[in-house]
């Protein structure tokens, strides 16, 4: 129970009541009221009392005070009962609504804002932008809405003239994702026609206040309203609102849900018309008539996107069609005109108002949901509907709104009151009767089928002839008689407070209301001259042909009979009560304290007239009698049975109803609940209050064991995958391996009996564990195959053959031709010049004495290139021990000596020439040329002298000190180097085979 308040405050419950008398419920009502707490509990009913004053009661930090609470926790509030809603909604997945009653001026429409502003400020907590925008455009459809559908009654200054229901959606997480709204009855006769000190709707008197010059310029307005004959009677009268501030949050609104602003325009141009629609004026001259003003209709033609002539001529003529199917023109007289306008009038402000709803919904409602992919689509409804009205001129518009009220006050009887004492009976609950006032018969007495009040005026809207609402007043007295809740003049002629032919009452549950029954037929009939329509629908404004789609319809066209108002706002109300009655309910009920809207007056009489007839005394007799709270056994354990040991996680007694029973007692609740036939009856909100909070505190560590279990079984299973995929990868890895010896063994097993031994061969990609592998297995083959390339050299042309190598390896792509295709003779002194062959074999004799040089590596004519560029015929020879310049026109005299040891490298050009430079130690380099051309035409001999060095510095010493070097490649690659380490005779040459003949 809410008792987190002191005493001198009142009972915040009424359940709480010492005893329920209607004194005791008053008292309670008013000191609450003069200590400034507008909102106390019946169990779970809400009672809202307005204050006519700003309450400091509304802000961020009292909805973080409800958040998350439950309904006891804190003061009443009508923060706890939409929270109460959102989770009930969230928690158990189910529907939920909030219907907010009461009369009119008891602060309905407020109420219904503080809701949204609630549950728009509890929702959405990551931001997401799709919910943002849902969000702002359900909170600001309430300022469009109010803006054209409310309107300033001597009751109250804010009154809703519609009735709107919203539905939210909500995903699984409790966010919103779109809703819908439905309108019921705007009471468009408000447009041309208000009561003494009322106003028409906001949204005349906004536009010419808050418009800017520029603006009512375009629209052909001026700003005074008391110019226009439909809103002068509200021109003077004193507002709360402040029209201009209206205007201006009215049209951020629009464009926050995504109005166009042609679609803005359109709307005020409809307005526009509407004003001055008002002020046109017909005159007769006794045979036709006539719209005075030229400019008048100039004027409304252009705002409404018509020619001229077809907007004159739908005012003052009517097209109907023949039987035989002929169109004529009948003229309208002045009457007929004045009506015909004033029903256009009233005709585009409805189409305007439900083509906005409609515009909004398009915008809000959920699209392409799909409940596998978004789980479970929840709503929460909130009803905000006029109450009930009794003015002193009671017409069409009343009685629809009263039996609005009727039928929600016959839903609140069936769930809080009828449903409640049939569910003890059914569940087997020692109840006491408690008796209350059913309004079913009067229900019954408005839409009873052929008998009920609507019936009574549709039968009347369709009899042909001149059926007159006397005559339809007259019917109602002659089958309505003997209802006792149906009273007229001519049923109780000495009631004089009622006027023959004119008046009828009917005891409403809120109390008597005496209707006028002029005007009944026409409003229920709601005609509309088709010409209206077609000319609309014939606009050029792509808005307004959305509005009136009905107008493009042929003339000769035949259709069916449209329903009256009265049936289509029964059907409606009916509708909407079944989708109140399938989903949980949560009421705020709405107490008006005065008539003059004061802060501080509270009138006893008023008060409990509301109280009786709202119903709320005796819902607290209920409400003490039975019990806060029940719930199917299953659905109780199911949420409450971790608080117990012996529930949790799985129970083993005989029953569901054992099990909770074993939770009751287990906290000391037992003196608190009662045990139905399928249900558990708790009384008080404290007991479940305690165990939500024991729940609360148990979920956490639940969810920490879950998540530990859960963890555990995850990591279990991924180290079973990775077991699973270390065994598969292991497995394929040895099959790659196999694979690749097999392949390799296939391609390669007849390399001996093949032409090349396999050099052409193409190795298959190994994996890559077998990348050495397959590195040195080819290595293997290259061996192999050079060693069977040698076996095969006869031995007298191994000399020439590791020369040939040796220069293979050193000028490798450095030079395109080195004279590999031809023999290499190495000693070409004596052959190249036979003159001087015998001097130069007597000079070699006494230099191979002297020098004791055992072999002639290279010999033969030159020219030499001095530092200053001078050349010179010149003979070379090397030998193993020293390089001899000769000069062979001086009988070959030793001209320069060089230790062969001296000789640090050798320099050739990658070209054609026959360049070379013998670099030595002591920086006294020789550089020559091999004279292609005139001694030795078509030979290169670059390559003998590099492969013969090469091969000599080879065999004489390790690679690594290998003095022969290339000016494009210093050095052979490092691996080749190490493979000629530690060779000696034909294994070397094998070396060098493989090196030159390998790929790079």
């Amino acid at each position: 129970m809410a008792e987190l308040e002191g005493l001198e405050f009142g009972k915040s419950d009424f359940v709480l009541l010492d005893e329920v008398t209607m004194e005791q419920f008053l008292d309670n009502l008013k000191l609450r009221f003069e200590k400034g707490r507008i909102y106390t509990y019946i169990g779970e009913v809400l009672v809202s009392v307005n204050p006519y004053r700003t309450m400091e009661i509304y802000g961020r930090e009292n909805i973080d005070a409800y958040r998350g609470r439950e309904l006891y926790e804190n003061p009443p509030h009508l923060y706890a009962v939409s929270d109460a809603a959102y989770k009930a909604m969230k928690r158990r997945a189910k529907d939920t609504c909030i219907v907010i009653s009461g009369e009119s001026g008891a602060g309905k429409t407020e109420a219904s804002k503080y809701i949204m502003q609630y549950i728009a400020a509890i929702t959405n907590p990551n931001q997401r932008v799709d919910v943002e925008r849902v969000k702002n455009v359900l909170l600001n459809s309430n300022c469009v809405l109010e803006a054209f559908g409310n309107a300033k009654t001597n009751r109250n200054d804010n009154s809703s003239r519609f009735g709107k229901y919203m539905d939210i959606n909500f995903n699984f997480n409790g966010d919103p994702t779109g809703g819908h709204i439905n309108n019921y009855l705007l009471e468009k006769s408000r447009v041309v026609q208000q009561q003494g000190g009322e106003r028409n709707f906001h949204s005349f008197y906004q536009l010419l206040r808050g418009g800017s010059e520029e603006m009512l310029k375009s629209l052909h307005l001026q700003k005074d309203p008391a110019v226009y004959l439909f809103i002068r009677e509200g021109a003077a009268a004193t507002t709360f609102n402040n029209d201009r501030l209206g205007h201006r949050a009215v049209m951020s609104a629009l464009g926050v849900i995504g109005f166009s602003q042609e679609e803005i325009k359109a709307i005020y141009q409809i307005l526009a018309s509407i004003l001055l629609l008002g002020n046109l004026q017909f005159e007769s001259d006794g045979e036709s008539v006539q719209i005075g003003g030229v400019e008048a209709v100039s004027h409304l033609s252009e705002l409404m996107g018509t020619g001229p002539d077809a907007f004159r001529k739908s005012l003052l003529y009517r097209t109907v069609a023949t039987g035989g199917g002929e169109v004529i023109e009948k003229a309208h007289t002045e009457q007929e005109a004045c009506f015909g306008r004033d029903a256009f009038a009233k005709a585009l402000y409805e189409r305007l108002f439900s083509w906005i709803v409609g515009r909004i919904n398009d915008v809000i409602q959920v699209k392409d949901y799909n409940p596998l992919l978004h789980g479970k689509n929840t709503v929460i409804g909130v009803l905000d509907i006029y109450g009930f009205e009794i003015f002193d001129n009671n017409s069409f518009e009343q009685f629809c709104i009263n039996y609005c009220n009727e039928k929600l006050q016959q839903l609140f009887i069936e769930l809080i009151l009828l449903q409640e004492q049939s569910e003890y009976q059914r569940e087997g609950i020692t109840w006491q009767h408690i008796d209350y006032f059913n309004n079913q018969i009067i229900v019954d007495l408005v839409e009873q089928s052929h008998k009920g009040i609507i019936s009574i005026l549709d039968e009347a809207c369709l009899t042909v002839g001149n059926v007159t609402d006397t005559v339809c007043l007259d019917s109602m007295d002659s089958k309505l008689a003997q209802h006792p809740h149906y009273t007229s003049r001519k049923l109780s002629p000495t009631d004089k407070s009622m006027d023959f032919q004119k008046h009828f009452r009917i005891h409403h549950y809120a109390g008597d209301v005496t209707y006028s029954i002029e005007g009944f037929l026409d409003k229920n009939k709601d005609l509309l001259f088709q010409d209206f329509k077609r000319l609309m629908f014939n606009s050029n404004n792509q808005a307004f042909k959305e509005m009136w789609p009905d107008g493009g319809l042929s003339i000769t066209e035949v259709t069916k009979r449209p329903l009256t108002a009265a049936t289509l706002f029964k059907n409606s109300i009916v509708a909407l009560v079944d989708k109140l009655a399938c989903k949980e309910p949560y009421y705020v009920r709405c107490i008006k304290p005065n008539e003059m809207k004061s802060p501080v007056l509270f009138d006893d009489a008023r008060c409990q007239h509301q109280v009786a007839y709202l119903g709320l005394l005796e819902n607290v007799m209920v409400r003490r009698a039975g019990f806060a709270y029940r719930q199917s056994y299953a659905r109780f354990l199911q949420r409450y049975k971790m608080t117990c040991e012996y529930t949790w996680p799985h129970h083993l007694m005989d029953s569901d109803r054992d099990a909770v029973e074993t939770i009751i007692n287990k906290h000391g609740f037992q003196d608190d609940v009662a045990y139905g036939n399928t249900k558990l009856f708790v009384r008080t909100p404290r007991t479940l209050f305690t165990l939500e909070q024991e729940r609360a505190t148990l979920i956490p560590i639940l969810v920490l064991f879950l998540q530990k279990v859960w963890r555990g079984a995850l990591a279990r299973m991924r180290c079973r995958r990775l077991r699973a995929i270390s065994t598969i990868m292991g497995c394929y890895k040895r099959y790659k391996v196999k694979a690749h010896f097999w392949e390799v063994e296939r391609r390669f097993a007849n390399v001996r009996n093949m032409a090349d031994y396999g050099k052409g061969v193409e190795w298959p990609t190994p994996p890559a564990t077998l990348a050495q592998f397959h590195s040195a297995t080819v290595t293997l083959h290259r061996r192999w195959w050079a060693r069977q390339i040698v076996k095969n050299i006869p031995p007298s042309d191994m000399l020439e053959v590791r020369a040939k190598v040796a220069a293979l390896t050193a000028l490798r792509e450095e030079r395109k031709d080195w004279g590999l295709g031809r023999a290499w003779e190495r000693d070409y002194l004596v052959r190249d010049s036979p003159l001087t062959s015998s001097t130069f074999l007597h000079v070699f004799k006494d230099l191979k004495v002297r020098d004791e040089f055992s072999q002639v590596l290279f010999s033969g004519f030159c020219r030499k290139v001095n530092r200053f560029n001078k050349s010179s015929d010149r003979g070379l020879l090397i030998t193993d021990t020293y390089v001899y310049k000769l000069d062979p026109n001086k009988h070959n005299k030793v001209l320069k000596r060089i230790s062969l040891e001296a000789v640090t490298g050798l320099s050739v050009t990658s070209g054609v020439d026959q360049m070379v430079a013998l670099h030595t130690s002591n920086q006294d380099d020789i550089l020559i040329c091999l004279q292609r051309g005139q001694l030795c035409p078509k030979q290169d001999r670059v390559g003998e002298l590099v492969g013969t060095l090469v091969d000599h510095f080879t065999r004489l010493v390790p690679l690594e000190f290998l003095p022969c070097e290339t000016e494009m490649n210093q050095s052979p690659p490092s691996d080749v180097r190490q493979c000629f380490q530690g060779l000696e005779g034909d294994d070397r040459l094998v070396s060098n085979l493989y090196s030159a003949t390998c790929p790079s």
